[in-house]
């Protein structure tokens, strides 16, 4: 065992209840700072006392030209962030890119189509144009697939949603290693969803347990193992799940995904994100949280 990993480390036991007493759930507005105390950059803007160092804190964000992307980049523009907006859609990531840029954001637009290893490099290289270092990366670039019946679902149509659900935050966050290890505080932020939690599935109560498909729900499942193994494995790094809801309230974020049928504001929506984004360095890793807190698995 690497003694240098778990040196200092306390029992998961113990993390995870520490996690639940510094929990503040969100009301309205702006995620809480926890005990981090507000300041202002050179820029003027408002930041968090250990959150960011002399430089912009920098984040790429996949799938950010509309819904909790956009609307996550909106918010941490608002803070003096340097956003890299990644975009499948070249035009839609554009016309994202400039109102915020109007709005006063620091933004750069990233062709990024996280189903392509060739999408995925250059925007490495892109990025790399601009920094030397990225601190937060926010995979969020998602798909629902069709919704189709157990009974009816093929292999194919499982692997289209897995590609971009599953492979696709593998392909970027491999991709993009090298620039987070460069950064003094490096997160990554996987948007998962309620669904994705078998406590969630199997309660009777909430509306996931009666929506049968087999692509999306098991795409968000493996998605959440998947950031355990790379917060286990790589402790510098802090790697937290957010998801766009309030599991105890049987509530989920309004965006075109569920034809905005969703209770919760866009802007409530990302208020899990944007806190996961945030933590300081003395922060959690490997936890799964709404709105309003940590959630079962």
């Amino acid at each position: 065992m690497d003694r240098r990993r778990t040196a200092g480390r306390r029992p998961a036991g113990q993390q995870r209840q520490d996690v639940r007493a510094r929990w503040r759930p969100i009301e309205t507005g702006p995620p809480p700072s926890g005990p981090l105390t507000p300041c202002h950059n050179r820029a003027g803007h408002l930041v968090s006392e250990g959150m960011t160092n002399s430089e912009q804190t920098s984040v790429l964000i996949t799938g950010a030209n509309k819904g909790l992307g956009l609307e996550a980049a909106r918010r941490l523009g608002e803070q003096g962030w340097t956003i890299f907006l990644g975009s499948r859609d070249e035009g839609r990531g554009r016309a994202a890119a400039d109102k915020l840029t109007a709005d006063g954001a620091n933004v750069v637009m990233v062709p990024l189509d996280v189903t392509s290893d060739e999408s995925v490099a250059d925007a490495v290289r892109l990025v790399r144009e601009h920094t030397d270092r990225l601190d937060v990366l926010i995979n969020n670039a998602g798909t629902s697939g069709r919704a189709i019946a157990p009974a009816d679902a093929t292999a194919e149509e499982i692997h289209s949603v897995y590609d971009t659900n599953v492979y696709g935050p593998i392909r970027v966050t491999h991709a993009f290693l090298p620039l987070l290890r460069a950064a003094e505080h490096p997160r990554v932020v996987m948007v998962s969803s309620a669904v994705g939690s078998f406590a969630v599935v199997t309660d009777p109560q909430q509306p996931s347990a009666k929506m049968h498909e087999l692509a999306y729900s098991s795409s968000k499942a493996a998605l959440n193992m998947i950031t355990l193994r790379y917060a286990h494995a790589i402790p510098e790094i802090k790697f937290n799940i957010a998801t766009p809801g309030e599991v105890a309230n049987r509530k989920f974020a309004a965006t075109d995904m569920n034809h905005h049928t969703g209770e919760l504001t866009v802007t409530e929506g990302t208020d899990s994100i944007v806190r996961l984004a945030t933590i300081d360095a003395d922060g959690p890793s490997g936890i799964f949280i709404d709105r309003l807190g940590p959630i079962a698995w």
